[in-house]
Order: structure tokens, then C-alpha cells, then sequence
């Protein structure tokens, strides 16, 4: 029976499974129609048998991929038209692939755009590096196109979620004031505590009076610990409220986001640390004067 390309996992040469010598399907160009039925995904990667697999598999599910080979014209293509969700190989020929996301940040509404990280290195820290830049996930070569196209329509289906309806409660442990929102399983839709003010509506926080550039993850943790200064949140708490698969997660996770927030709050008070750390438990935002 022949293998589809759907079903078909992706192998590097050098890997285990690269002894049974699996076939790598060439498929025809196929046509990428843009319209508002079909999500843009933008495919960044050099080696063609990978590319055109995912290329199949997208498309299979109603997806309108667009590949580019390189990083230049991935920035190219994205600055003309931002696509739904970018799937970025970090081994790319002209540009490491955290660079690029960086880059691709940069550019208008590239940060609204979620990002999936493609590459053969399976070791805990580049994980732990592409989750700490903001990456939506991260998938290690060899992978399974399902698999792959089951979790761009989870990231889509999370970031494209339609706002929740106003509605208004009282947290009787701080006294604060906050309406209906979006941090999974609780609603928060403004709050002011101590030098934070919250916005869930424009998902922005800011601090001491200036606003902060957060990644998703960023604000949804420091989003959570504004709900309820003083409260610990231990780091399995934080992943089961901000994380949509905690399982896929782990505990490193948490710390490196909790790394680059420390480091922009930082930034605009050096001489404040408002996160505590309880150490082999989780953390806490101090609590106001």
C-alpha cells in the first residue's frame, strides 16, 4: 500500500529512522489560492522534500501554503502580505531561523502573526531558546505532517478566537475591579494594580506608565499574577492557565518566560523586581504598598 505524503514522516539523513531509507515524495507545484477561506501559511524552508510535503498536507486541509526557501524571501513575502501563521526552519541557507523571527516581529503586524519553529535539533535548550524569543510552538524533525497540521489549526483556532463578552466580578482577596476576558479559564478585562494597568481589549499591560512589548506567553503570565498579587502560582498552575497544551510544555518553559519578563521590566525600573520567585514552587507578583 503506498504511503501518502499526509501521512508520511519527515526524516533527516543522520537519524535513526534514515536506515530504513523512507521515501521523501516529490509532489507537483500545486496552487496556493489567497481568499479568506484559505488561511496563508507561510512555509520557510530550503530542503524541497520537506517543503513539498508540507506543502500536500496543508493544502489537503484547507490551507493555502506559500514556500519560501529562504529567509530574504520569507521578509519579502511576508512584508507584502502577512500571512494567517509562519512555519520557520531554523537551519535556513542565508539566516539562523531565531533571527528571522525576530526580523519578522519587526515588521508591521508581525506580532499578531503566530510562529511555529521546523528543525532538526531536538535538544531541550534550542526549544527552550525558541519558546523564550515567543514562539507559538516548536516541532523537531523527524515529524508527522498531521501532526504538524493538527497543531497550526490549534494555534490558529487559539489566536483567532472571537473576544468574550463583557461581564464584571470582584476579586474579594485584592479588592480589584476586573471584567470578563482571557486568560483561559478566568476573566480579566482591566485591571490596575500597583504600577501595572491592565487592557485585555488591546492585550496590552503597562508598567510605571509605559507600555510593554510582550510575546503571547509573556502576557499571559504576567497577566495571570496581576489578577492576584501576593498569590503564588506554582509553575505547573501557570502552565495549565496560559499554555493551551501544558502537556506539550514543561517546567523550563515557564522559567524562560518569566527570564525575558524580569528582563523588560527591568528595563523601564531597574531598581525593581516585581516577580518573586519561590523557589521549587513557583512565583508571585509582590504585592503593592
Amino acid at each position: 500500500m503506498t504511503q501518502s505524503p499526509r501521512d508520511a514522516r519527515i526524516t533527516l539523513p543522520g537519524s535513526a529512522r534514515h536506515e530504513q531509507q523512507p521515501r521523501i515524495f516529490r509532489m507537483p507545484d500545486l496552487p496556493t489560492p489567497l481568499s479568506a477561506e484559505r488561511p496563508t501559511i507561510l512555509v520557510v524552508e530550503d530542503e524541497p522534500g520537506i517543503a513539498d510535503t508540507i506543502v500536500y498536507a496543508l493544502s489537503s486541509d484547507g490551507f493555502a501554503p506559500r514556500v519560501c526557501t529562504s529567509a530574504a524571501e520569507a521578509l519579502a513575502a511576508f512584508a507584502a502580505a502577512p500571512p494567517a501563521l509562519a512555519v520557520l526552519d531554523v537551519g535556513l541557507p542565508d539566516m539562523n531561523g531565531f533571527e528571522l523571527f525576530r526580523r519578522l516581529q519587526d515588521l508591521p503586524g508581525g506580532k499578531s502573526v503566530p510562529m511555529v519553529f521546523l528543525t532538526a535539533r531536538a535538544d531541550e535548550i534550542d526549544r527552550v531558546v525558541g519558546l523564550e524569543l515567543g514562539a507559538d510552538d516548536y516541532i523537531a524533525k523527524p515529524f508527522s505532517p498531521r501532526e504538524l497540521v493538527a497543531r497550526v489549526r490549534t494555534i490558529l483556532r487559539r489566536t483567532q478566537r472571537p473576544p468574550v463578552a463583557s461581564s464584571t466580578q470582584k476579586l474579594p482577596d485584592v479588592g480589584v475591579e476586573i471584567q470578563s476576558s482571557a486568560i483561559k479559564n478566568e476573566v480579566i478585562d482591566s485591571v490596575h494594580s500597583g504600577a501595572f494597568a491592565l487592557d485585555a481589549e488591546r492585550r496590552l499591560i503597562r508598567y510605571h506608565g509605559q507600555a510593554l512589548e510582550l510575546s503571547r506567553y509573556e502576557y499571559g503570565l504576567l497577566a495571570t499574577l496581576i489578577g492576584r498579587p501576593g498569590r503564588v502560582f506554582t509553575r505547573d498552575e501557570l502552565l495549565e492557565r496560559v499554555w493551551d497544551d501544558p502537556g506539550e510544555s514543561f517546567d523550563r518553559t515557564v522559567d524562560a518566560h518569566v527570564k525575558t519578563l524580569r528582563a523588560k521590566l527591568r528595563a523601564v525600573r531597574e531598581d525593581e523586581d516585581p516577580i518573586r520567585t519561590l523557589r521549587g514552587v513557583g512565583y508571585a507578583l509582590r504585592e503593592p504598598d
